[in-house]
Order: C-alpha cells, then structure tokens, then sequence
C-alpha cells in the first residue's frame, strides 16, 4: 500500500472533530501523514503535532487491517508515540 493510498483512505474516514487534535503518523524515509482532527482533514504535511506515532508503513498497514495489536506493537517498540499519549488512544476511529 502507498502513502497516497493510505492518505486517501484516512481522509475518508476523519470527520471534522473525530478527535479534538492534530496527529502526525511519522513512516521515516517513506514520509508522514498529517491528520487535524479539528478540521477533519488528512494531508502529507511535515507540521508539528500534538500526537507523533513513528511507525514504520508496514506495521502502519498491519495495524490499520487488525492483524497488529497496538498495545503489542508499542510494547514491541514497533511503534513509538510522542506527545499527548491520550490523543493516541482515539486513534482506532479514523484507524479503520
């Protein structure tokens, strides 16, 4: 799955509000997803977040799908959260 893809997926699923912050999913060298959960909007911005999830785009995909828990893959250090821990855990609603 691609960047492109993934952006289009999520920007169907944020809504105006879905959550009252701003996230960015950090993939490294494959790049970012920017998700302003206030406007409801998905971009591929490189901006300040209040939440950064380091992930790598495999992981990302596996944990969007079900097939990676989430409390496993931060356990595991496949996933890394930076910032409010709290704006993390309302992820599952734009997730899928």
């Amino acid at each position: 799955m691609s960047l492109d893809q993934i952006t289009q997926q999520m920007s169907q699923r944020v809504k105006p509000g879905a959550i009252d912050a701003t996230v960015k999913f950090d993939f490294g060298d494959d790049g970012q997803i920017f998700v302003d959960g206030n406007a409801g909007t998905v971009s591929n911005e490189d901006s300040e977040a209040d939440c950064t999830i380091t992930i790598s785009m495999d992981n990302f995909v596996a944990l969007s799908s079900g097939d990676l828990d989430p409390t496993t893959a931060f356990m595991m250090g496949k996933l890394k959260v930076k910032g409010n821990m709290g704006v993390a855990m309302k992820l599952q609603s734009i997730l899928g």
